[in-house]
């Protein structure tokens, strides 16, 4: 249609030209007809796929100080930054039964004048506690263990070997939001532990499971 219109008024033109010294109303009567077509788009926003993570509060370190020891035991204490999880996926980007669980693993106690003087993850246990949480109560803090130089309370002596610090349920649909948690932190070790400045890193992993 296009180019049989743009001949049409080509020839009209050409025609008026010609007509132009025998008739002026002669070019009223061949105007060519014209028309017009609305072109309509509709963009939607870029839209990117909701993520997972996880972030550490910006910190030193944590250098943990002599509290609650006793005949049987030295003990020494700290608090863990505070963690942060971040779900902003939709529930149909999230696997049904899918959850996630950050994890936390202690390496061995080594003390900077001699290497050879070590304390294992074992004796450093942990109690977390849920900070924030804007899920809908699908997030919760992870059990507490204990050293296995016992501290009484009846956690469980494993040490920080892999424990969960924070873990989500399996309603994909509730666990989306942010969710903040820390924990205290028990090195007890044995009363005759050798003296020294002893370093060990806590490696924190966010999994997901399902």
């Amino acid at each position: 249609m296009k180019i049989t219109r743009t001949t049409q008024i080509l020839a009209a033109s050409v025609l008026g030209l010609a007509l132009a010294g025998a008739a002026t109303p002669a070019m009223a009567d061949d105007d060519p007809a014209t028309g017009g077509v609305d072109v309509s788009v509709n963009i939607q926003p870029t839209t990117t796929p909701g993520q997972l993570s996880m972030t550490v509060a910006d910190n030193n370190g944590v250098s943990l100080q002599e509290n609650g020891s006793d005949a049987a035991a030295r003990q020494f204490t700290g608090t863990l930054p505070t963690v942060t999880v971040t779900d902003t996926r939709t529930p149909e980007e999230i696997p049904q039964g899918e959850y996630w669980a950050v994890v936390g693993q202690a390496s061995q106690f080594v003390a900077a004048d001699d290497p050879a003087k070590t304390i294992g993850p074992e004796y450093l246990g942990w109690k977390p506690h849920l900070i924030s949480d804007s899920s809908t109560g699908a997030v919760a803090a992870g059990e507490p263990v204990s050293s296995v130089v016992s501290d009484g309370t009846g956690a469980p002596e494993v040490g920080l070997k892999g424990q969960e610090l924070l873990v989500s349920s399996a309603n994909s649909a509730d666990e989306i939001g942010t969710s903040q948690v820390n924990a205290d932190l028990a090195l007890r070790t044995p009363a005759d532990v050798a003296a020294g400045e002893y370093h060990s890193t806590i490696t924190l992993s966010l999994f997901n499971q399902s």
